[in-house]
């Protein structure tokens, strides 16, 4: 059996999938999640379940197996999209299952890309596909993740969320005009959901990254790629780059902005306090509040804990059962 390299394995998973009783299905999968130890976020909404999560690979893989074949989601989630990364550092602190109303939020009602999003591109097709000049290549991610990295070629739409999305395309795109589209996001959900939306407006050639820019990465090797620079993911690696090692950028703890080497040296980048796109925009009172806070970070890296990290949770309930111990202590012998 071969092991992953790191220790840690990272799992993005996704399905549109009909999950009328997805309310219902909150507790147990947060209970199997908390058996694991698994951390991370997922989203369950009528429309599927999308988030990611991290863990010993095992449990990962236990967890998949759950969503895939327990009885309590009666195969609905049996084609479950997982692209798997590794990491030797925590990306999650927490573990939470939360309820919503979409699972990938583009505010508009009635889009079942379940059964009505665009056609599937494999990693290996897809250079061929974008190099065609017939074919109008869309980033459907927002602006600060398309600065990170993207597709030579593909046109940014300048959104700042994927709620931006609907907007843009009615103002700049057309059935007439534009007969061959083809998009891409992240992981897969988003240029799914697109398809899906731009398919109910008249558009019929659309097609789709199949398992996004992780897989492209993932299977297509650096000298035979179509992409330029990293790519942005949300967890604490903030990039990743071909074969899904972890990338160059940081992140600013303020405005959550990714920063490459030379915003590093900004002097207007304080670490945990501010950066080049924050740094004017912030209060007094609240960079007062980030310096606090990495102060808190470094302390605990100083005793050894992990502020964000696989047994942070762990550790902040041992403090407080302490703390009561200590008051109940003081309560007796007062």
């Amino acid at each position: 059996m071969i092991q992953p390299p790191l220790s840690i394995t990272v799992a993005a998973l996704y399905r549109f999938a009909r999950l009328d009783d997805y309310a219902a299905l909150r507790a147990p999968l947060l209970q199997r999640m908390q058996e694991l130890g698994v951390l991370g976020t997922l989203l369950l909404a009528r429309e599927g379940i999308n988030g990611t999560v991290a863990g010993e690979d095992a449990s990962i893989n236990k967890l998949i197996g759950f969503l895939t074949t327990a009885p309590l989601f009666n195969d609905r989630l049996a084609a479950l999209d997982v692209k798997k990364s590794y990491t030797d550092t925590p990306p999650f602190a927490r573990c939470k299952v939360k309820l919503k109303r979409e699972i990938v939020t583009m505010g508009v009602p009635d889009i079942d890309p379940a059964t009505s999003a665009g056609t599937y591109v494999t990693p290996q097709e897809w250079n061929a596909l974008i190099s065609d000049p017939e074919v109008l290549t869309i980033d459907t991610r927002n602006e600060y993740e398309i600065k990170v990295g993207t597709f030579g070629g593909a046109v940014n739409p300048h959104t700042s969320t994927f709620r931006e999305f609907p907007g843009y395309a009615k103002r700049e795109l057309s059935p007439e005009r534009h007969r061959k589209i083809a998009m891409f996001c992240t992981g897969g959900i988003r240029c799914e959901k697109s398809t899906a939306y731009l398919k109910s407006q008249g558009f019929d050639q659309v097609y789709h990254l199949q398992g996004g820019i992780l897989r492209y990465l993932e299977e297509i090797p650096a000298d035979e790629s179509l992409w330029h620079g990293e790519c942005f993911v949300f967890d604490e690696r903030v990039a990743v780059d071909h074969g899904l090692e972890p990338g160059s950028y940081r992140q600013c703890h303020a405005c959550r902005m990714p920063l490459a080497a030379d915003e590093l040296q900004s002097p207007m980048y304080i670490a945990g306090e501010s950066c080049p796109y924050c740094h004017e925009k912030t209060t007094r009172d609240q960079r007062e509040r980030y310096r606090e806070r990495e102060k808190q970070v470094q302390l605990a890296q100083q005793r050894g804990e992990d502020h964000i990290g696989s047994n942070a949770g762990k550790i902040s309930e041992a403090r407080r059962a302490r703390k009561l111990r200590r008051k109940e202590s003081q309560r007796q012998r007062g």
